[in-house]
């Protein structure tokens, strides 16, 4: 078996709250000081002079062990506050450990956050040549990449423009592009690329896909379990900055699935793993087929009622849910700004958001939903695991609908015509 190409021993990174930190890496140092007001940068001057603070630490990571060969592909999973982000900062060399040691062996090319490794005021040609410069390539190296960067991320008409002036999808093309095509040892991408088109999205995974295939090291953070399972060998899954299970994806995966559906059970108010601005939160999800029928359960081809209620309303939100089905595949999705009111503004008392289904198509089994809520253009609360249900057997189209999976997840209205005949078979 060959060496490590990353080692990780008993690592852990804490975070003082309430608190600006003290960055010690000169990238993170010069990228957030840029970003500090001045009473801010003052109040940072102070605490480094030796002030004394009062304020609590909270651990982000706490004694985390691990070792990744070259040529492994490896997931790293985990609920929202997981601490997948915050490892992945720290292998990329972007912030520095609180206590343990890390060992890596070989270039590394990284993308975690719009922008990271960018120079805003520089072209994207410029920033193309600066990445591969942090990552001690000559300038004929980069030279010799240039024109495959470039077709890859898409962005020929902007390749001269400054990049603060990019928008989001083009920052994330052409990111990646660069990190995946400078020929790194290994390739450290966050969930970043969600911010992408779904066309990108797939090119971007074929070509980690292909990165993997060449004998280099991938690590990935996702929230889509099925590109995990997909595209990794191995599943890393963190639990409140330690290290709950490592090893076969499929296996990882499995208890992780396992574990949300205990967390789904718990009170919605009071959870803390969840994503948005805070501003609105969802407190209640129940689902139902109306009238007297049990919580939680639904049946094919019966009708279904998903009701989210927020702790309070603001003109123009808008909710949307993600079914999975029992492996963390997506399924299907339903959002009010698209077909709803989308503004709760005007109900009494306990706002909330009703999705009614007249005929629902989905087989019989276990299905998760994640839900969200957004206002002023920004995700103000996501849930992960908020809600589970069961789909029993019904009828569809006036028969029996199968009783098991294994050929997908959705029904579909349909009839049959006979070659050269108008007739439909019934």
């Amino acid at each position: 078996m060959n060496d490590p190409v990353i080692r990780v021993e008993r690592l852990g990174k804490s975070y003082r709250i309430g608190q600006l930190q003290s960055h010690r890496t000169l990238q993170e140092s010069l990228s957030n000081a840029a970003k500090l007001p001045v009473r801010a940068l003052r109040s940072l001057v102070r605490k480094e002079a030796g002030r004394p603070s009062k304020n609590p630490t909270i651990w982000a990571l706490k004694d985390v062990s691990f070792e990744i060969r070259k040529g492994e592909v490896v997931g790293i999973i985990g609920r929202n506050g997981a601490g997948k982000s915050t490892l992945l900062k720290i292998l990329s060399k972007i912030t520095l450990p609180t206590e343990g040691r890390i060992e890596r062996r070989g270039r590394v090319g990284s993308l975690l956050e719009i922008g990271t490794g960018f120079h805003p005021e520089l072209t994207g040609r410029e920033n193309i040549y600066l990445n591969g410069a942090m990552l001690g390539m000559k300038k004929t190296e980069i030279a010799r990449k240039f024109d495959e960067i470039v077709a890859f991320a898409e962005i020929n008409r902007f390749l001269d423009t400054p990049v603060k002036h990019y928008s989001s999808g083009m920052y994330v093309r052409l990111a990646f592009a660069v990190a995946a095509h400078l020929e790194p040892e290994i390739l450290i991408v966050d969930e970043v690329l969600a911010v992408g088109d779904t066309a990108f999205q797939r090119k971007c995974l074929g070509k980690m896909n292909e990165v993997a295939k060449g004998g280099r090291t991938v690590l990935f953070v996702s929230h889509n379990i099925g590109v995990i399972q997909t595209l990794c060998s191995r599943a890393i899954l963190l639990q409140n900055g330690t290290v709950l299970a490592d090893g076969d994806a499929a296996e990882t995966v499995g208890a992780y699935l396992r574990r949300l559906e205990g967390f789904a059970s718990q009170d919605l108010s009071t959870r803390p793993d969840r994503g948005g601005k805070g501003l609105i939160r969802i407190t209640r999800v129940e689902i139902s087929m109306g009238g007297n029928s049990p919580a939680s359960i639904l049946a094919t081809g019966r009708p279904a009622r998903f009701a989210f209620s927020v702790d309070r309303a603001r003109p123009g939100m808008s909710c949307s849910f993600t079914v999975y089905d029992q492996f963390g595949q997506p399924v299907t999705f339903f959002d009010s700004a698209v077909h709803g009111r989308g503004d709760v503004s005007g109900l009494p008392d306990t706002s909330a958001f009703v999705c009614e289904v007249d005929e629902l198509t989905l087989m019989p089994g276990r299905y998760r939903i994640n839900a969200a809520v957004m206002w002023n253009g920004e995700y103000q609360d996501h849930l992960e695991a908020a809600a589970y249900f069961s789909v029993e057997q019904g009828e569809f189209g006036g028969r029996p609908a199968p009783q098991e999976g294994g050929y997908g997840n959705l029904l579909i209205h349909h009839r049959w015509i006979t070659p050269g005949s108008k007739e439909a078979l019934q």
